[in-house]
C-alpha cells in the first residue's frame, strides 16, 4: 500500500507532501493557517494506523476509499480538540499500513478521532439527527473519539453527543465493511446535577434487529451484551430520559466490542 501525506491551503497550494510504501512521515515547519487540509491518500482501501496529530494517540482505522481530507480545525471547531493538538510551528503527521496482528484480535471497531461532519471515507463514522445546537463540543464524532472523561461538559476533555432535549435524537455508527460485534459499551455524561440520564435505549442492527437495554445513572462504563451478529452499522435510538429535574442526557462515549468479519 502506498500512501501519501499532504497538507494543503485554502486555495488548493500543496504546502508540503510525503510518500512511502507501507508507511510514510510527514514533518510540517510551519503553523496551520485557517482553510489548511491536511489529506491522505493510499493506492488501495484498507487498515491503517494514523496520527495526524502528535497530540492525539495513533489509531487503527479503515480507509475505504483513496483518500480522506480533515480540515484543520480553527476556532469553535477546535474545543472538541486538544488545546496542544493542531497548534504550534511544527506538526508531526504519519500513516502506515496496519499489521495483521493488529486488526485480527477483538478490540473497540467503534474508535476514529480523526471523524468529523464531512468524513465519508475514514470509518468508523458517527452521524446524528440532532446535535445540541450545532456546536462542535456536542457533535457526534465526539462519542467515537476514545475521551470518556465525564464528569463535566462544554470543552475539552469532556466531550459528548448532545442531543439538544430531542426525544427522537438518534446516533448511527457506520463501519464501512461487515463486522462481527459481540458488545456495546456506553458512557453518559455524568456532570451531575447538570446531566440527567437515560433509563432505556435501543439498537437496531443493520440486520433489521432491535435491542433495548435499561441503562443507570452512572458514569461508569455500562457493558450491553448482544448475541455475536454480523453488521456494517448500528444505531441508537428511542433514548427515554430518567424522571429527573435537568432536561440535559447526554452521551459520553459509545465503544462497540468485535472482529473483523472473516479473520480467524
Amino acid at each position: 500500500m502506498e500512501l501519501t501525506l499532504k497538507v494543503i491551503s485554502a486555495n488548493g497550494e500543496v504546502l508540503a507532501s510525503t510518500r512511502g510504501n507501507g508507511e510514510t512521515f510527514l514533518v510540517y515547519r510551519q503553523g496551520y493557517r485557517e482553510g489548511d487540509r491536511i489529506v491522505v491518500e493510499a493506492s488501495e482501501k484498507g487498515h491503517i494506523v494514523l496520527a495526524l496529530d502528535d497530540a492525539i494517540s495513533p489509531t487503527a482505522v479503515y480507509l475505504k476509499g483513496r483518500s480522506y481530507s480533515l480540515a484543520v480545525p480553527f476556532g469553535q471547531k477546535r474545543i472538541p480538540y486538544s488545546p496542544r493538538a493542531f497548534h504550534g510551528e511544527i506538526h508531526r503527521l504519519y500513516a502506515r499500513k496496519a499489521r495483521p496482528d493488529e486488526i485480527a484480535p477483538r478490540r473497540n471497531l467503534a474508535l476514529n478521532p480523526w471523524d468529523d461532519h464531512a468524513n465519508a471515507t475514514l470509518f468508523p463514522h458517527a452521524e446524528a439527527n440532532v446535535e445540541t445546537r450545532g456546536e462542535a463540543v456536542f457533535a457526534a464524532r465526539n462519542a467515537i473519539d476514545g475521551e470518556k472523561a465525564n464528569d463535566d461538559h462544554g470543552f475539552w476533555p469532556y466531550t459528548s453527543w448532545g442531543i439538544n432535549r430531542d426525544p427522537q435524537a438518534a446516533l448511527t455508527v457506520k463501519f464501512g465493511r461487515p463486522v462481527v460485534i459481540d458488545e456495546i459499551v456506553l458512557y453518559l455524561r455524568a456532570d451531575f446535577p447538570h446531566d440527567s440520564w437515560w433509563e432505556k435505549a435501543s439498537i437496531t442492527f443493520s440486520d433489521g434487529e432491535t435491542s433495548c437495554f435499561p441503562l443507570a445513572k452512572s458514569g461508569a462504563a455500562q457493558c450491553l451484551p448482544i448475541e455475536p451478529r454480523s453488521v456494517e452499522w448500528i444505531r441508537l435510538h428511542s433514548l427515554i430520559k430518567a424522571e429527573d429535574p435537568s432536561p440535559f442526557p447526554a452521551l459520553t462515549q459509545i465503544e462497540v466490542w468485535g472482529r473483523e468479519a472473516g479473520w480467524d
